[in-house]
């Protein structure tokens, strides 16, 4: 009776035993999935460091398109589109696109036409400045210091179209000094000031000759700035 009770007891043990080693194997919850637990786990894991991987992307991405849009407008361009914008809105303040040439962009000469007796002059304007520019209308010119009246321009001389000069390009005026005409009142010149429009400032150009040339206010005029001198329209 006593080995029987001692069987009993020891298989009770060793099926308890097993049963533990079982539950052991099967997981915390019994339910013999193992590996849904670390699974589980691993997702989780895999799953908040993409969500903080992208996070951390947009917020690079967020920060880079606003330090972009600052550099863009703000003082980060300032040498770069801020300069651009200063420069694009004196562009946009000139017709067709070109900035107007300043006196100071120019380098202004003179030179008789055709020979004696001399009636005419050409008045040469060649960009210096660097840059494209506009000329417009035509040479401001006081001949006399005691005549500050501007030489009148005329008007068949006008070009069709507007005179862009690319960097050292030029641009001529004829310019009428007389009829030539013993009897004419004329003055010496040996100097004389030109200006464009929409420059303030005056150039200094010297007349052609050793002696300077000889203007009569009753009989001068000038023409238009042009890209070359044309018949016909110039011939006056």
């Amino acid at each position: 009776m006593s080995t029987i009770r001692n069987r009993t007891t020891l298989l009770a043990a060793t099926t308890t035993a097993m049963l533990a080693l079982a539950l052991t194997a099967c997981g915390p919850d019994g339910s013999g999935v193992k590996s849904s637990g670390p699974e589980t786990t691993g997702s989780a894991e895999a799953g908040s460091s993409t969500a903080s991987t992208q996070g951390s992307g947009s917020a690079k991405n967020a920060g880079t398109d606003t330090t972009s849009t600052v550099s863009g407008s703000g003082s980060g361009s300032t040498s770069g589109s801020g300069s651009k914008a200063a420069s694009g809105s004196g562009t946009g303040s000139a017709a067709g696109g070109t900035p107007v040439c300043a006196t100071k962009d120019l380098a202004i000469s003179a030179a008789y036409q055709d020979g004696p007796p001399y009636t005419h002059i050409v008045l040469t304007a060649k960009n210096t400045s660097g840059h494209g520019c506009r000329l417009n209308g035509f040479p401001e010119i006081q001949f006399l210091e005691g005549h500050r009246e501007n030489v009148p321009a005329v008007t068949k001389s006008k070009p069709a179209a507007p005179v862009v000069l690319s960097a050292g390009a030029p641009a001529y005026a004829l310019v009428k000094l007389s009829d030539g005409g013993k009897e004419e009142n004329t003055e010496p010149v040996i100097a004389f000031s030109v200006g464009v429009q929409g420059s303030s400032s005056l150039a200094t150009v010297r007349a052609p000759g050793g002696d300077g040339i000889a203007v009569d206010s009753a009989k001068w005029a000038t023409g238009y700035w042009t890209p070359e001198l044309r018949n016909g329209a110039d011939d006056f």
